[in-house]
């Protein structure tokens, strides 16, 4: 009997009786103290003689006058009123604030996994939730630094017989077959990185900050044409909250992605009250409507100019949605005027 006294549903109908049985009992007493009297007996005289006539009866007989605004129904619905609207309020209040709580650790257990769990009080209903999400969040981390020590694991134990494989490869006396399978190797090996790379991205947190965005960029652009790039900067904005490696990483992958197919590259940036915008764009031969989506899969490769031998492993866009996505931002892909291709960024103020 306890254990169903415990419950959000036992308490939320306990306060909504009560209120009910109290609004009730002082509308009671309220027109018990202020109701209407009855009328007064007829008063007769000891010796049997009739009383005064009609409507000439004596002072004290008359009934008393009609009540004042005191004593109507108003006060007391009123009263009865306000106590339901109290109660909802209260039992509205009460439903909400464990909700809140979830909402509220959540969000803090996606910008880090290490955040406290959240303390198991309340009602049978919020401690069971709140039991229920401390348990994932220790399943999520021991996921996550399983997933880490494997990462260290495949770091050593590929790299190492990659390694003697490539001395192995310098051994062969066929100098075509030796080209051969020396492209093939180093394929391996810049696959092997890049997926070390963006499964490191994603198993990272950082903080929310804020940062000169504008500034990032134009280092980027002046690294770039220090190497020889054909890249320009237009625009500017004031800072933001951001995570800043996380965007870095973002718009290197954009920019590299444009020098890689294109040859070239030109970052504009647009500042509003809403949101920041960086569009790369450049003039090469683009991405068919229908492939804009998909790009952003994983080790996907759109054939043509945007193939293997071009470079990469088709991780660039996808580490670079993947990082716009965890500061609440995303990345479109759309046509360059004129030809190409546009990767805008797009992040919330």
């Amino acid at each position: 009997m306890m254990r169903k006294a415990d419950t959000l549903f036992a308490r939320l109908f306990g306060v909504f009786l009560v209120a009910i049985v109290l609004a009730h009992a002082l509308a009671f007493v309220w027109f018990s103290h202020y109701g209407h009297r009855p009328p007064p007996p007829e008063h007769t005289s000891q010796q049997g003689h009739a009383g005064p006539p009609p409507g000439e009866g004596q002072p004290g007989d008359r009934p008393p006058p009609p009540g004042g605004g005191l004593s109507g129904p108003l006060v007391p619905l009123l009263f009865q009123m306000l106590t339901l609207v109290v109660a909802a309020w209260y039992g509205a209040r009460l439903l909400s604030r464990p909700i809140q709580r979830l909402s509220d650790a959540a969000e803090r257990l996606s910008e880090d996994l290490d955040t406290p769990p959240l303390p198991e009080t309340g009602p049978k209903e919020a401690r069971q939730a709140a039991h229920a999400f401390n348990l994932m969040q220790q399943r999520i981390r021991e996921q996550v630094q399983q997933r880490g020590r494997m990462l260290a694991a495949v770091s050593h134990d590929l790299r190492t017989p990659l390694a003697r494989l490539k001395l192995r490869i310098e051994q062969i006396p066929n100098p075509q077959l030796r080209t051969r399978m020396g492209q093939d190797l180093g394929e391996m090996i810049s696959m092997l990185d890049a997926t070390l790379r963006y499964l490191h991205e994603q198993r990272s947190t950082e903080a929310l900050q804020w940062f000169d965005l504008q500034a990032l960029i134009e280092s980027m652009v002046e690294d770039a044409q220090d190497r020889g790039a054909d890249v320009r900067f237009s625009g500017h904005c004031a800072p933001l909250r951001v995570q800043p490696m996380a965007l870095r990483s973002c718009i290197s992958n954009l920019l590299e992605n444009a020098l890689r197919y294109a040859g070239h590259a030109h970052i504009e940036l647009h500042d509003s009250a809403q949101q920041i915008e960086v569009r790369v764009c450049d003039n090469g031969l683009g991405i068919a409507p229908e492939q804009r989506e998909v790009v952003f899969e994983a080790f996907f490769r759109v054939e043509g100019s945007r193939n293997r031998s071009s470079g990469g492993v088709g991780l660039g866009l996808t580490i670079a949605r993947e990082a716009a996505r965890r500061q609440g931002g995303d990345i479109l892909l759309e046509e360059t005027p004129g030809g190409g291709l546009t990767a805008i960024l797009r992040l919330p103020r």
